[in-house]
C-alpha cells in the first residue's frame, strides 16, 4: 500500500512538473520590485506621476509607498486623470487625492510640463504609468516633459518600467518634427516597440530633450519580459481601450481620429470598429451614444455603416508585427466626399502631411510601406542602443 501511494504521488508530481518544461513566468513590472528602489526614495521628498494603472497587485503604488513610510509630497496626473478615468481631451483639474489628501497637479491641458515651483523641494519623481507603445498615446509625451523638467531642476527621475503590449514590433513613418505636438513629440515611428523605461533612456541619450539637457535617470526593469512577449494588460490604460483587441488595433485605427470616420467611441467596442453614415451598408452598423468616457462622441446618434473588428484576435488579424493601412485606404476609397474625408487633425496624428498625400494619390499600402523603409532602418539603429530587454 505504501509503495502504491509513493508511485501515485510520484506520478502526480511528474504530471504537474513535466520534465524539460518550465512553468511560464509572467512579466513582473518594476513597481512590484520594491526591494530594488526603496532605498532610493527612503528619507526623500517624492513626487509620483501615476494613474489607475499604477498598481502593485491589488494596491495602488501611492498607497503602497505611504504604507512603507515614503514621504509623497505631490502627485502628477496625466491625461485621463489620477485614480478615476476621464474621457479623451477632458480637462483634468488640480486638486487633492480623496484617498490620501496629497495635492494632485494636472499635467494635461494648459499645464503639460512640471514647473520649477511644482518640483520645489522634491528630490525624486517616480514615473509609473502603463503605456501601449504608440507615439500618439500621450503618456510618453508627459514622460518627455517630465524628463526635461527634472533635468532643468536637478531632480532625479525613477522609472518603474512596465511591459509594452505592442512591444513586439516597430512600424510606421517617422514623425516630421515640424509637426511635433502632444500626440507626437519625437522623431519615432507610429509604433516604437519600446517600454517606457527604454523610451526614457532614448530621449535622454539622443539629446531630444529641450536644449539637449540630460536627466538623472534610473529605470527599474521588468522581470520575465522580452520583446517577444505578448503582454495582456490587467487594467485598461484609458477609457476607450477597454480590452486587448482594442490595444492591438489601436495603432492602425487611431488614424481615423483625423477623418470623418467614427472608430466606435460612444459604443461598447471603441477601437474595434469603424464606420460612417456615408460608407456603403455591407451588413454591419452601429450608433454612437453618450457613454462614460465618451460624452460627446463623433457622429453622436447617427447610424454608421462600416467594419466590425471585434473578432480580430480570433480571425488572426492581430497581433501582427505591422500596421494595417488597408482599413484606412479602403475607407477613403469608399467615401463619396473625398474632400471631406480628412480633417486638419490627420496630419498631426500622422506626423506630417505625407501619409495623407500618399493616400490621396492612390498609393497602395505596399507602396506606402516601401517609403518607410529608410526611416525605420535609421530608427532601428537608434532603438537598439537603449533596449533593456531581449
Amino acid at each position: 500500500m505504501i509503495k502504491f501511494l509513493f508511485i501515485l504521488v510520484l506520478t502526480m508530481l511528474i504530471i504537474s512538473f513535466p520534465v524539460g518544461k518550465e512553468a511560464k513566468k509572467l512579466p513582473i513590472p518594476g513597481a512590484n520590485q520594491i526591494e530594488k528602489y526603496k532605498s532610493v526614495i527612503e528619507g526623500k521628498s517624492v513626487a509620483v506621476v501615476a494613474n489607475q494603472t499604477s498598481m502593485i497587485e491589488s494596491t495602488h503604488l501611492v498607497d503602497t509607498l505611504l504604507s512603507l513610510g515614503i514621504n509623497i509630497k505631490a502627485i502628477f496626473a496625466p491625461e485621463h486623470g489620477f485614480r478615476n478615468l476621464a474621457e479623451a481631451g477632458e480637462t483634468i483639474e488640480n486638486g487633492k487625492d480623496i484617498e490620501t489628501g496629497i495635492p494632485v497637479i494636472s499635467l494635461y491641458g494648459s499645464h503639460l510640463k512640471p514647473t520649477a515651483l511644482d518640483l520645489e523641494g522634491i528630490n525624486v519623481v517616480i514615473f509609473d504609468i502603463q503605456d501601449v507603445g504608440t507615439r500618439f498615446y500621450t503618456y510618453i509625451s508627459t514622460l518627455h516633459y517630465l524628463l526635461e523638467s527634472c533635468a532643468e531642476n536637478h531632480v532625479k527621475c525613477l522609472i518603474l518600467d512596465r511591459p509594452d503590449p505592442n512591444g513586439f514590433y516597430f512600424d510606421g513613418n517617422i514623425l516630421d518634427t515640424a509637426y511635433s505636438s502632444f500626440v507626437g513629440m519625437d522623431p519615432v515611428p507610429v509604433v516604437h516597440g519600446m517600454t517606457v523605461g527604454e523610451y526614457a533612456k532614448m530621449l535622454n541619450g539622443e539629446g531630444w530633450l529641450k536644449n539637449g539637457v540630460r536627466c538623472d535617470l534610473m529605470v527599474i526593469k521588468c522581470k520575465n519580459y522580452t520583446h517577444k512577449s505578448l503582454y495582456e494588460l490587467p487594467i485598461k490604460p484609458s477609457p476607450n481601450l477597454p480590452n486587448q483587441i482594442s490595444i492591438y488595433l489601436y495603432p492602425s485605427l487611431c488614424f481615423f481620429e483625423g477623418t470623418a470616420i467614427s472608430l466606435g467611441r460612444g459604443t461598447l467596442f471603441p477601437f474595434q470598429v469603424f464606420g460612417s453614415p456615408d460608407l456603403p451598408d455591407r451588413g454591419f452598423s452601429f450608433i454612437p451614444h453618450s457613454v462614460p468616457g465618451a460624452n460627446n462622441p463623433p457622429l453622436l446618434g447617427i447610424r454608421c455603416f462600416g467594419t466590425d473588428l471585434r473578432d480580430a484576435l480570433k480571425n488572426k488579424l492581430v497581433p501582427k508585427p505591422e500596421l494595417n493601412l488597408d482599413w484606412l485606404i479602403s475607407a477613403y476609397q469608399n467615401f463619396p466626399k473625398k474632400d471631406k474625408f480628412f480633417n486638419s487633425y490627420f496630419d498631426v496624428l500622422a506626423g506630417g502631411p505625407v501619409l495623407r498625400e500618399q493616400i490621396q494619390k492612390g498609393m497602395t499600402a505596399a507602396q506606402i510601406r516601401e517609403t518607410w523603409k529608410e526611416g525605420l532602418s535609421r530608427f532601428s539603429k537608434i532603438r537598439e542602443k537603449y533596449l533593456l530587454y531581449e
